[in-house]
């Protein structure tokens, strides 16, 4: 690991964008040299100056979170817009939370939309999930139930807990796709098993026999004794 870090730092030196970014990462996690957040920012930035995107994504969110550096999500939004720019699906996503809320620059829905929309297409599940959102609501674009179900079928099929009952919830009402309780109760049931109460919930509610509707309640309470304790503690 050493050589390794030795071998960054000659090409960081020298200019070499990648190592420079890789030298920050050294630093960030502690990899062959003692942790040094500051120091990973100084590599992070030097590369993120250079153009390279996973740099401007990374020092975007050490910006953000005050690692390193401190908290300015005036920067933060500066360099996700590089990154994003670039294609980097991940800084996309974050750049559209940004817009979402006026994080670091002024609130803006269709702006939102437009970010999460580039992410999504690149399969980023959070994004596909928010896109779905905005169908939903009429957030930053208008309204479009059955686009709302598509965007909420792809972030689903990717393991995304809060898409899956949403997808569950969208077969149940009939919202963008004709009722069908059986891949309501299908994909309520992928939520519920990752854990998710409301998924749970839905679940006991539908389910045909009391010995079913007893294990997913019982799931329910159980989980809010684990976090009563977890509080109490």
């Amino acid at each position: 690991m050493i050589i390794t870090r030795r071998l960054h730092l000659k090409k960081a030196e020298r200019g070499d964008q990648d190592a420079q970014y890789r030298l920050g990462d050294c630093y960030f996690e502690g990899t062959g040299v003692p942790e040094d957040k500051t120091e990973a920012v100084k590599w992070y930035h030097k590369a993120a100056e250079q153009g390279h995107a996973e740099a401007q994504y990374e020092l975007g969110d050490c910006y953000y979170f005050g690692i390193g550096v401190a908290e300015d999500h005036n920067e933060a939004v500066k360099w996700y817009h590089k990154a994003a720019e670039q294609g980097h699906a991940e800084a996309q996503y974050e750049l559209g939370d940004c817009y979402l809320s006026g994080t670091g620059v002024p609130e803006d829905k269709t702006e939102a939309f437009k970010w999460y929309h580039k992410a999504a297409e690149q399969g980023h599940a959070e994004a596909q999930y928010e896109l779905g959102d905005c169908y939903l609501s009429g957030t930053g674009v208008p309204e479009d139930k059955t686009e709302a179900f598509k965007w909420y079928h792809k972030a689903a099929e990717q393991g995304h807990v809060q898409a899956q009952y949403r997808l569950g919830d969208c077969y149940y009402f009939g919202t963008g796709v004709p009722e069908n309780n059986n891949e309501a109760v299908k994909w309520f049931r992928k939520a519920a098993e990752q854990g998710l109460a409301t998924s749970q919930l839905a679940l006991g509610n539908l389910s045909k026999t009391e010995t079913e509707r007893r294990k997913w309640y019982k799931k329910i309470i159980e989980r809010s004794e684990i976090v009563s304790n977890e509080n109490f503690i």
